[in-house]
């Protein structure tokens, strides 16, 4: 899943597709470096970030879907949690919904999504992009993420949405500190008994960050030495950062048992999914 951000200010390539023509431009690119889905937002979900009128998120997303929905070949999802956008997104060639709070904060989703009959994405998330880093506190990461997901499938179930059109996502970073993280993503095999695809986002994430710059504390200096977010994610010299240590966890994840990886970088992610899924299989799929 490649990830198109049509906002000024997404945490890693806010501002870049802002316009419509530069946001086609790069799904087509996405797409032709081996995407199998593009997912679409109009509102940043980075930590801190303001909540944007559904006016605003249609004003951003709608050009860009009504073009790319005529020029690509891959189906397209929208990120979303307002059921507004969503319906009319739908309406315009969108065939996925990705609600990153998991049918909690519109009432409306749930029936938009059953009768609509779109794909339909369920991400975990502790509060809402103003407030999710604020010390979040967990007895049990993984358990309480379970629950909560099992509840939402279940939710979902009972306003008529078939268990087969439903993903759900552990949400990496919304709501969850470093070492969270890195729990949920070891132990993303639990999630398996839920019955349904796992998708699982970890690219550019702050936690990456986190893990390198802990180098320092052993008194080992990392190589190349670690910058801010900022440069972590525009500087050409620091791809370090950028593919190598969500390769890492992209890796890690479809060993665990991902099976969709929601990503920036697609042509790199794509050859990491493809050998790490080999791995997975124990054989070449043209073998």
């Amino acid at each position: 899943m490649g990830i198109l951000n049509v906002t000024p200010d997404s945490f890693s390539d806010g501002g870049l597709f802002a316009n419509s023509e530069q946001a086609v431009d790069h799904a087509l690119l996405m797409e032709h470096t081996g995407a199998d889905i593009i997912d679409i937002g109009g509102e940043s979900t980075r930590p801190n970030a303001s909540p944007v009128p559904a006016e605003e998120e249609l004003r951003r997303v709608l050009p860009v879907i009504k073009m790319l929905s005529r020029k690509v070949k891959i189906p397209l999802s929208i990120d979303t949690t307002k059921a507004e956008v969503a319906r009319l997104a739908i309406d315009h060639g969108v065939s996925i919904i990705n609600d990153i709070s998991g049918l909690t904060r519109d009432p409306d989703m749930r029936a938009i999504a059953a009768k609509s009959k779109v794909g339909l994405i369920l991400m975990h998330a502790k509060g809402t992009p103003e407030t999710m880093q604020r010390s979040p506190r967990y007895k049990n990461v993984v358990c309480e993420v379970y629950r909560f997901l099992e509840g939402q499938i279940r939710h979902a179930m009972e306003g008529g949405i078939s268990k087969i059109r439903l993903v759900v996502d552990p949400g990496i970073g919304f709501g969850k500190t470093a070492n969270h993280n890195l729990a949920l993503i070891n132990h993303l095999a639990d999630f398996l008994p839920l019955g349904v695809p796992i998708l699982i986002g970890p690219s550019r994430k702050s936690f990456i960050g986190r893990v390198l710059t802990d180098e320092t504390k052993s008194g080992r200096s990392p190589s190349p030495p670690c910058r801010p977010l900022k440069e972590r994610d525009h500087l050409a010299s620091l791809t370090f950062f950028r593919w190598e240590g969500t390769a890492a966890a992209v890796a890690i994840s479809i060993l665990r048992g991902a099976r969709i990886i929601r990503v920036h970088d697609v042509a790199p992610m794509m050859r990491v999914a493809r050998v790490a899924d080999a791995i997975c299989k124990g054989r070449i799929y043209s073998a």
